[in-house]
């Protein structure tokens, strides 16, 4: 009969290593972590950082990072601005909206090749939403002194003139003259070599009869600009009679008109533009014909009086009056010369 053993109570450290290392002998005669798993492990790291460097890197390049960025690093006049006024209801909710919410949608810009002192980088779109977070800085300090930002890389100004156009044709629509004005200022700046062209790159998604009112408005802009303060509350119609005015030669006029009266609210210069347009393109009617008077009546010439002899023997003939003159005696000799050779 098999003899039972006893069971022993566990001893204690026995599961917590202390009684289960290994002597320091046997410790080196250990081998220790093969040199191949840790070369491989070195590359294995080295390749995780690297896609993940490269990942980054092309995320920037294609504007998907998102990166923070403080207000004062922003230059919000490195493109001509295409907005030339903000709707204070509309800037006073957005304001309202990042205050309580923050920002939720970042802007739009470009590292600029030189610095102009702490500015680093050029706005390209998002230029309501840097306005607010600028006016909650002045309010409430430093708490909104950082944007969200997406940094991308247009290949030209071309492309950045674009997509700041179709940022706001989204989000805002922008009125028939800050279109012109955009085209037209883009064309001088030189992004385009032509108008038209600046008209086809910045509004090729419109439809062509749209462009062309656009094109139509280059007109205004270019001859009053200076003159309007609220050129963004001219609608469609207006706009175009004002077109005709200044093709008339009515543009002195018009901003000699708004100098004198200088109003100051959107609806009294629209109001004096109506007016200005409509007697610019009116024309004087013509004075009534007078009646033709009676044409004298000729009192024809009185005949002049011939007498002819005729002699036969001799073979002549005389003429003799008034109407002898040497026209006639001219005629007569033509005549006897073709009678001649007629013979």
């Amino acid at each position: 009969m098999a003899k039972r053993k006893r069971l022993t109570p566990p001893q204690a450290g026995y599961l917590d290593g202390a009684g289960s290392a290994p002597a320091p002998a046997m410790r080196a005669l250990m081998p220790s972590e093969p040199p191949i798993a840790r070369v491989a492990g070195e590359a294995s790291a080295t390749a995780a950082l690297g896609e993940v460097a490269e990942a980054m890197a092309s995320a920037r390049a294609e504007g998907r990072l998102i990166e923070t960025l403080p207000l004062s690093a922003i230059d919000p006049h490195h493109l001509v601005r295409d907005r030339m006024a903000q709707d204070p209801e509309e800037m006073e909710a957005l304001t309202a909206s990042i205050e309580a919410r923050g920002q939720q949608v970042p802007i739009e810009v470009v590292a600029l090749p030189q610095p102009r002192g702490a500015q680093t980088h050029g706005l390209v779109s998002g230029w309501r939403r840097l306005t607010a977070l600028q006016a909650l800085e002045q309010r409430h300090g430093d708490r909104f002194g950082r944007v969200k930002a997406l940094v991308v890389a247009p290949p030209d100004r071309q492309a950045a003139y674009v997509a700041m156009v179709e940022e706001n044709e989204i989000r805002a629509n922008l009125s028939l003259y800050e279109r012109a004005r955009i085209a037209l200022k883009a064309w001088q700046e030189g992004i385009y070599p032509t108008r038209k062209l600046a008209l086809q790159g910045l509004f090729g998604a419109v439809s062509r009869s749209k462009r062309s009112k656009i094109n139509s408005f280059t007109a205004l802009v270019e001859a009053l600009d200076a003159s309007l303060r609220f050129p963004t509350a001219i609608s469609e119609k207006l706009g175009l009679d004002l077109v005709k005015a200044v093709e008339a030669g009515g543009a002195e006029r018009i901003a000699e008109g708004l100098r004198r009266a200088a109003p100051d609210t959107p609806e009294a210069e629209m109001a004096l533009l109506a007016r200005l347009a409509a007697a610019a393109v009116r024309r004087p009617a013509p004075p009534a014909a007078a009646p033709a008077e009676t044409a004298p009546v000729a009192t024809p010439p009185e005949p002049q009086i011939l007498e002819v002899e005729v002699d036969f023997d001799g073979s002549r003939i005389v003429l003799t009056g008034a109407g002898v003159t040497p026209a006639l005696h001219g005629a007569l000799q033509a005549w006897l010369r073709r009678q001649g050779a007629a013979g």
